[in-house]
C-alpha cells in the first residue's frame, strides 16, 4: 500500500490541503484534521503544536518545487518565450495532478492576514512573480516580444490568468486539463506580443 510509505506528517498536510480545498481555511482545525485522519486530536499534537504549524507546512509544501522548477527552466537552451511557456506549463501540470493544492492561491489574502504564514506566502508569491518578470525582461531584451508592456505588467497578467482559471475550475467542470487551458492562453498572449 502506498499509504504505508507516506509519513504521518505528510498525510496530515495532505488532509489539511483537502480541507482547505473543500471548505476554506476557516474549516482547518485540529478537530477536522483528526476526524479526517481517523485519529485523536491528542495524537495530532504529537506532530504539530497547533493549527498554525500545520498551515506553515502546507505553505512550505505549496512552494516545495519552486527552486527546482526555476533551475530547470534556467537550464533550458531555448528562447525566453519557450521558457515562459515551460514555466507556466510546469505549474499547470502540477495543479492538474494535485488539484486541491491549487486552491492555496485562492487563499492568498487570508494567508497574508495570518502572522504565521504572511512572510512565507509573500516571499513565495513574490519570488514566482520576479522569476516571470526576469523571463519576460529577457524576451523583451532579446526582441522576442514587443515592449508594449513592461515585464512586471506581463507577469501580473499571467499570474491573473492562472488565478482566474483556477477560480473558474471551482465554478464549472471543464473537460480540458488545466495544462491545455493554460497553454492556450499563454500561447495566445505570446502570439500577440511577438514581432510580425
Amino acid at each position: 500500500m502506498v499509504e504505508d510509505y507516506i509519513s504521518k506528517k505528510d498525510r496530515i498536510i495532505s488532509t489539511a490541503i483537502d480541507i482547505i480545498s473543500e471548505s476554506g481555511i476557516s474549516a482547518l482545525t485540529t478537530r477536522n484534521i483528526a476526524i479526517k485522519e481517523n485519529m485523536s486530536e491528542a495524537l495530532l499534537y504529537k506532530y504539530y503544536g497547533n493549527i498554525d504549524e500545520v498551515l506553515q507546512d502546507v505553505i512550505d509544501y505549496y512552494f516545495k518545487f519552486d527552486k527546482g522548477i526555476r533551475a530547470t527552466i534556467n537550464a533550458k537552451n531555448v528562447s525566453y518565450i519557450d521558457k515562459v511557456k515551460a514555466y507556466v506549463d510546469s505549474y499547470a501540470v502540477y495543479y492538474d495532478n494535485y488539484y486541491a493544492l491549487s486552491v492555496i492561491m485562492l487563499q492568498y489574502e487570508e494567508l497574508l492576514h495570518n502572522i504565521n504564514t504572511r512572510d512565507k506566502i509573500a516571499d513565495g508569491v513574490l519570488e514566482r512573480s520576479r522569476f516571470l518578470e526576469e523571463l519576460f525582461d529577457g524576451a523583451i531584451k532579446a526582441r522576442e516580444i514587443k515592449d508594449v508592456m513592461t515585464s512586471q505588467e506581463l507577469s501580473v497578467m499571467v499570474s491573473a490568468v492562472i488565478v482566474r482559471l483556477t477560480l473558474n475550475r471551482r465554478f464549472v467542470y471543464n473537460k480540458d486539463s488545466f495544462q491545455s487551458e493554460m497553454n492556450r492562453y499563454i500561447s495566445k498572449l505570446m502570439d500577440i506580443l511577438k514581432f510580425d
